[in-house]
């Protein structure tokens, strides 16, 4: 994994809603014990396993939490945009990694050292506030995710997988319209590009969303989260 420049950390750090509620001290000491890192397309951020060491950001592009079942099922938890920090209950538990961070396109990661995290737990009570609301987001996004598994349609499933993406507290971006394609969409959702493109034409239709070639635009995020087809 190759070093990037530091004026992505900036940036990262600009678009946090964590970071904006430390003083000096504090966020001089975070971007000092930062970690900047780049991963291909493809490449792996961490793996099913490993010792969780760092708590992780994404400073730009698109990645996938899934794991891989014994039976080699691949079951896809969520995707991460730039914004996005992921690895919180793991530090706080301190165990193994649970799943694998696979990156869909090319992407630059910030790694926030345990020790730095752990300090910012016992100096930062806006920090702890933000970890207590973000765990809170992040249960709710597991158990709809059993429900619209166990539940819902492909489209519905595309609906709530595109909802999930604009979480404020997962997945801090701005605005409604999403740089992503069909294919890593349907990677996101477990599917083929062109069962993905079926569903966007459906949720289309329904008055959801534009699609534009390597974007879509998300004109109802409530009427996406309550789709049912």
């Amino acid at each position: 994994m190759t070093e990037i420049k530091p004026s992505l950390k900036d940036l990262l750090l600009r678009q946090t809603m964590w970071a904006k509620s430390l003083t000096g001290e504090q966020m001089a000491r975070v971007v000092a014990e930062m970690i900047e890192r780049f991963i291909p397309a493809g490449g792996y951020a961490c793996r099913k396993g490993d010792p969780v060491d760092y708590w992780i950001g994404v400073t730009e592009g698109l990645l996938k939490m899934s794991s891989v079942s014994p039976e080699g099922k691949t079951v896809t938890f969520t995707g991460m945009l730039t914004g996005g920090w992921f690895g919180e209950g793991s530090l706080l538990k301190t165990e193994a990694r649970k799943y694998d961070v696979v990156a869909l396109r090319d992407s630059h990661l910030a790694y926030m050292p345990r020790a730095t995290f752990n300090w910012l737990l016992d100096n930062s009570i806006p920090f702890n506030r933000f970890l207590l609301m973000q765990l809170n987001e992040r249960l709710g996004l597991f158990i709809s995710l059993v429900e619209y598994g166990r539940m819902l349609d492909t489209d519905a499933r595309v609906a709530r997988c595109l909802a999930a993406l604009f979480n404020p507290y997962l997945n801090p971006g701005f605005g409604r319209q999403l740089q992503i394609s069909q294919e890593e969409i349907g990677n996101l959702c477990s599917m083929s590009r062109q069962r993905a493109n079926q569903a966007l034409q459906v949720l289309e239709k329904e008055g959801l969303l534009k699609v534009d070639y390597g974007s879509i635009t998300i004109l109802d995020l409530d009427g996406l989260r309550r789709f049912h087809a």
